[in-house]
């Protein structure tokens, strides 16, 4: 009684399912044909069932039911491949089409016709110890061969489009298309297991062996389900949900199995708990997913709108160049004279000028550097240099600005390095940054930058050069030293004596020291004692 109340409730559950996509949209071709393969499979799970029931149908009429179950199967797996083959859009020459449905469908009906008429591919069908038997026809062979063309015809058509849609980026389909694979491939994993190992290496009863045929369920309930939903949640939850399902028809089962009033209520109340306990893991699990998709999109529009910032920078950037770079050339031809000479009162406030222009120019490369780097469209130069002369050059260059704030600028006891890959003009924006900061920021004092190699050891191979610049300005405290090479990073004490940077310096030096797969850093006794920078360059 137990087993017997499985098939009516899998028939409904299957029905259910039909209508349900039939109903979702009954003008779409592959809802008709899921509709019409479940009407199929209900009647195939049916007839398997009714031809060893002899108590229902009688025992006259037992081999009818065997020949109705083998006769079924064909159309089923007819209706299996015409809807995938739908379902994935596939279509060739509309002549192909036509002379392959017409082949196959030919193929299916003559063989279900002799499979319900004479002894072609069922013979000497036998009644014994309450199982049903049979000898396999000449056709057989033909039979089993259709069978299994349409069962790899579809699950060919499906892994294709699975293809397909990934290529093609159509993540709803493949979604879809994965849910259907996995219904097979449970469906079919169920009958292997049971009608095959167990039947072969155990000793099983018949209601146990009708559960391989039963395991179509899982086909029709994924199929079903990636059809009708629009939004697909994921394998987990279907997989949860799933299980709860099936425990759920379980226990439902176990509690018409009920002997007594006593046995009925406490196997009811662990049906009602279970259910509680599974809608809210269902609901839980739903939540999770819902806040993991939330956060997706919200990364998704956080990464368009720094893409449209840094194109943005970029255009604005390009735009700010030209004029600032003729205005720059213009005040130079003031100062110099070109245009006549200039009064002292005049000289003034135009080298001011000069000056912010400077600036403003040194913003903009850097907004561009930035870019470049966000769109990975900045490359590095690699050839041969030293990194002596490099860092000389760029001491000689800001020895004006450190005699105009009366500081010492010395490279102390350089080392002869040997010449290795880099990016000359990237090295020396990083040590021109560091150095040009450490200028603003010191009142009075010295800016010491010191030249190793790594390691020490003089017997040993070079592996890295190291660059280390000392200053004695104002420092800076242990929050300002872990956000220091952030953009748009700027320390305290920073702001107070350099009102108009823009943070975005020290950002680009570690991004340039990234590319050549070195390492940054900046140590400070704190507030007034202060800072020291280093710079760690790979000898390649």
């Amino acid at each position: 009684m137990l087993f017997d109340s499985v098939i009516y409730i899998l028939l409904v559950v299957n029905a259910l399912l039909g209508v349900a996509v039939l109903f979702r949209d009954s003008k779409q071709k592959v809802n008709q044909l899921f509709a019409g393969f479940v009407i199929l499979v209900n009647l195939w799970i049916f007839s398997n069932f009714l031809e060893n029931e002899p108590d229902i149908v009688g025992v006259e009429r037992l081999g009818l039911f065997l020949r109705l179950d083998f006769a079924l199967a064909l159309f089923v797996f007819l209706l299996w491949f015409y809807f995938c083959k739908t379902f994935v859009q596939l279509s060739h020459s509309p002549f192909f089409d036509f002379v392959l449905g017409r082949t196959l469908l030919f193929l299916s009906g003559a063989l279900a016709l002799l499979s319900l008429l004479g002894s072609f591919i069922l013979t000497d069908i036998t009644f014994q110890d309450n199982i049903i038997a049979f000898k396999q026809g000449v056709l057989w062979p033909m039979y089993a061969l259709l069978l299994l063309i349409l069962t790899l015809g579809g699950l060919f058509y499906l892994l294709w489009g699975r293809i397909q849609t990934k290529q093609e980026k159509h993540i709803l389909k493949q979604q879809q298309i994965e849910l259907i694979l996995l219904g097979f491939l449970l469906s079919a994993g169920n009958a292997v297991f049971i009608n095959l190992f167990l039947q072969t290496f155990y000793t099983i009863t018949l209601e146990i062996s009708r559960f391989g045929l039963y395991g179509m369920t899982f086909l029709v309930g994924f199929t079903a389900y990636a059809v009708i939903r629009k939004r697909l949640l994921g394998i987990r939850i279907i997989l949860t949900q799933l299980l709860v399902a099936v425990i759920g028809i379980l226990l439902l089962i176990n509690v018409f199995s009920s002997e007594n009033s006593l046995e009925y209520t406490w196997k009811t109340f662990l049906l009602v708990t279970f259910l509680v306990a599974g809608y809210l893991l269902i609901k839980s699990v739903l939540n999770e997913i819902k806040q993991k998709e939330e956060l997706q999109q919200t990364y998704k529009k956080l990464k368009e709108l720094d893409e449209a910032k840094s194109e943005f920078v970029s255009i604005a950037s390009h735009q700010l160049r030209t004029p600032l770079t003729a205005i720059k050339g213009y005040i130079s031809m003031l100062l110099e004279g070109t245009y006549g000479k200039l009064s002292a009162k005049q000289e003034k406030p135009i080298d001011n000028i000069y000056e912010s222009n400077e600036r403003l120019i040194h913003l903009v490369n850097d907004l561009l550097n930035i870019s470049r780097i966000e769109s990975g469209r900045i490359k590095v130069e690699w050839q041969k240099a030293k990194l002596q002369e490099v860092v000389q050059s760029v001491i000689d260059e800001l020895q004006i600005k450190t005699k105009e704030k009366k500081l010492k600028l010395s490279l102390e006891k350089p080392i002869l390095l040997p010449s290795f890959n880099m990016d000359p003009a990237k090295i020396r924006n990083i040590v021109l940054n560091i150095i040009d900061n450490a200028i603003r920021y010191t009142a009075e004092g010295s800016i010491t930058v010191t030249l190793s190699a790594q390691p020490e050891n003089r017997n040993l191979p070079t592996t890295s050069a190291l660059i280390k610049i000392q200053d004695t300005g104002e420092g800076m405290g242990q929050q300002e030293l872990q956000h220091l090479f952030e953009s748009f990073s700027r320390g305290r004490t920073g702001t107070k004596m350099w009102t108009e940077g823009a943070g975005l310096g020290l950002y680009i030096a570690k991004q340039f020291v990234n590319m050549h797969k070195g390492r940054i850093w900046a140590k400070s006794a704190g507030k007034g004692k202060g800072s020291t920078f280093f710079v760690q360059i790979p000898v390649q």
